[in-house]
């Protein structure tokens, strides 16, 4: 009798061949990336029920996970309130209920409530509903906000009076979810999507006329480059932002003057990034310009192109600035100096310094500041062991004081976990890949220990330290967990994006095996214990690990993965594509198609044993095609040459972020703590 796991779903349908740069592939299922037929449907629909069938001796303990999550978290809860233009605004959710309430008071928090929107009314009926965008108008009468039913990141734009409550008849299909009032309260900029979902144009709408009548203020053309529109915080400019990977290029538009022409702050230019922040006479510009990691500019309102710039901070080799809050007598640069993102507060007269903080992994962060005139920062602070924490920061006395911390119900108690934080050397004896860690308290490094670990590695994007009650349930459970801050991210500046990227990608995959090696070499687990996860980007690292060092792996979790990199990567009819030429290469080009074919995990299945394998995907995804894990999978049930499980779970509802309710998400947790809880035998 065949082993229950050989027993899943094969695509089978004639192969599309395909021929660049003299190599021939033949793609046999291809024909998976048609959504609407039926024959697509069915099988993704038996792919769900085969998992579901080997899932089902946990059914009952994936319930009671999900259970002991929710568990933990605080049902009616409330965020900390900020005042902006006379209102303290707010979001609480109400115990038994999946979506917020957002809501505001007048003046002071004794007074009347008042009701904005309740997610909750208006998400019945729909299985999928993400409300976004919410912005209230200058004189704080309306509300312009966005629907997402679908989970394809295209939302609908609606306008709600605050004072009579009624919806107006101002609706805008297909646009990023995000708009803009200017300062007349009665203009409001938008942008929209074109058929790949790239965000390319950027209308000005007034209130009470149709969207046809709308004014297109700004059409990016070039397909590499994507556009939004922001207000500085003095509420004195309208900003459209044009950005590439490697490229930034901003216009300007006094905020009083919304039927005004938007000027160029600084020309686009190939490799220059710069971002801007507002602040009385002058502009203040972050900026790549001759400095890799960043320095810090400024310019009169007048003169803006670089040639005017004057530097404030130079270029630091060691430290990566991320970003700034200007204040009337401080600026607050974050930061990431060792490693870890860190907070550098400058007064305008007086001595710069870092804020404190006890523990040696961590992530500390500006949050809501919109007051110019104050020596008050508000941040918010966690670490491995330190839930969620909102604080007020006295720039002057340097006293900080908490004015939340996310609770975590039950007998959790952060005395009982450890973490650490240290660095592992890449094979290439130079790189130092910084490692963040946490379990229970009496961990034996004895190789006994189950771990997970985790790591994501590309677009610069740094996985920082951070508290979850979720992984509470493995780490009581006897796990370890651990982060590996691998070379994609920017941890280390901007060189380590560099060196994860393009022809080095390489590195981002060979690093994650590096660590995964350490931890068994140290003692902290063993290869019948060591688990890996990572979604999107990071699914095509777990694609890639899983092809280049099976042995090392009990057990791999890709959600949402990005598999198929050689045809996603040729095709710019698929959204993100033509944005990424410079993330990925562009495959056109043989030097870039050979490279991405090296690596590539649907391109480098080979026969050999695998882990057990679960992998994830929503039917709707925008980001990474359903498509590209469902094909994945199918290769690798006639490549792998053992029976660990090998499971496809398709959401059928929604996209790349999963479900959209606030404790629906925590089933496809418990799914995944299930599968990788079960490869132990563990099932309670």
């Amino acid at each position: 009798m065949k082993p229950l796991f050989a027993q899943a779903p094969l695509a089978e349908r004639r192969p599309k061949p395909l021929t660049i740069h003299g190599d021939t592939r033949i793609d046999p299922y291809y024909w998976l990336n048609q959504r609407e037929d039926p024959k697509v449907i069915d099988y993704l629909k038996a792919e769900n029920d085969y998992t579901d069938q080997v899932m089902s001796p946990t059914e009952d303990f994936q319930k009671e996970l999900f259970q002991e999550i929710k568990g933990r978290i605080k049902e009616t809860d409330m965020s900390v309130p900020y005042l902006k233009n006379g209102y303290w605004y707010y979001t609480r959710y109400e115990e038994g209920k999946e979506y917020p309430i957002f809501c505001r008071k007048a003046q002071s928090l004794d007074n009347q409530e008042e009701i904005m929107l309740n997610v909750n009314e208006m998400a019945k009926g729909f299985d999928y509903f993400q409300v976004g965008g919410l912005a209230v108008s200058p004189d704080n009468k309306l509300l312009a906000y966005s629907v997402d039913t679908v989970s394809r990141r295209k939302y609908t734009l609606y306008v709600k009076d605050l004072t009579t409550g009624k919806i107006l008849k101002d609706t805008i299909p297909n646009t990023t979810g995000h708009s803009v009032w200017a300062n007349d309260s009665q203009t409001f900029f938008y942008t929209k999507k074109d058929k790949t979902l790239r965000p390319d144009k950027i209308y000005r709408h007034q209130l009470g006329h149709k969207e046809s009548n709308d004014a297109l203020v700004f059409h990016e053309k070039d397909e590499t480059f994507r556009c939004y529109i922001y207000k500085t915080k003095s509420q004195k400019y309208l900003v459209i932002g044009s950005y590439s990977t490697l490229s930034t290029e901003m216009r300007i538009l006094d905020a009083h003057q919304p039927t005004g022409k938007f000027q160029v702050f600084q020309p686009r230019e190939r490799d220059h990034e710069y971002h801007i922040a507002h602040y009385e006479d002058r502009f203040y510009v972050l900026t790549n310009w001759q400095a890799q990691n960043f320095r810090l500019m400024k310019t009169n309102l007048a003169k803006t192109e670089k040639s005017n710039w004057e530097e404030v901070i130079p270029h630091n080799d060691k430290v990566l600035l991320s970003d700034i809050d200007i204040f009337k007598d401080f600026m607050v640069l974050s930061e990431r100096k060792e490693a870890t993102k860190q907070i550098h507060v400058y007064p305008f007269d007086g001595e710069d310094y870092y804020m404190d903080f006890d523990e040696a992994a961590f992530s500390a962060y500006p949050t809501t500041n919109l007051d110019f005139d104050t020596s008050i920062l508000r941040f918010s602070y966690t670490s491995m062991t330190t839930p969620d924490s909102v604080y007020d920061f006295d720039m002057v006395t340097k006293e900080k004081t908490l004015l939340k911390q996310k609770e975590v119900l039950g007998d959790f108690d952060p005395n009982h976990y450890q973490s650490e934080r240290f660095f592992v050397t890449a094979r290439d004896g130079k790189a130092r890949i910084p490692v963040s860690m946490v379990y229970k308290k009496g961990l034996k490094k004895d190789g006994q220990s189950p771990l997970l670990q985790y790591a994501y590695g590309s677009y610069g994007h740094s996985i920082d330290p951070y508290f979850s009650s979720v992984r509470l349930s493995l780490l009581d459970r006897g796990f370890v967990y651990v982060i590996a801050h691998i070379r994609g991210g920017q941890e280390w500046g901007r060189q380590w994006y560099e060196d994860g990227k393009l022809l080095r990608k390489m590195n981002t995959f060979t690093d994650f095996i590096d660590v995964s090696q350490y931890l068994i070499d140290q003692g902290y687990t063993s290869p019948d214990r060591l688990f890996a996860q990572g979604g999107s980007a990071g699914g095509l690292l777990m694609g890639a690990v899983i092809n280049m060092a099976p042995q090392l792996y009990q057990g791999v979790v890709a959600q949402v993965p990005f598999v198929d990199v050689v045809t996603t990567m040729l095709d710019d009819s698929i959204p993100l594509t033509t944005g990424e030429y410079d993330e990925w290469g562009n495959p056109h080009d043989k030097i870039y198609y050979d490279y991405i074919k090296s690596y590539s995990p649907y391109d480098n299945v080979v026969l050999q044993d695998y882990p057990a394998l679960l992998v994830t995907t929503g039917l709707h995804d925008s980001q990474v095609q359903y498509w590209e894990p469902a094909k994945w999978v199918a290769k690798l049930r006639l490549a792998k040459t053992n029976f660990t499980p090998l499971l496809l779970r398709t959401d059928m509802e929604t996209g790349h972020s999963g479900a959209s309710g606030r404790f629906e998400y925590l089933k496809e947790v418990a799914l995944v703590y299930a599968f990788i809880l079960d490869q132990l035998n563990i099932r309670e």
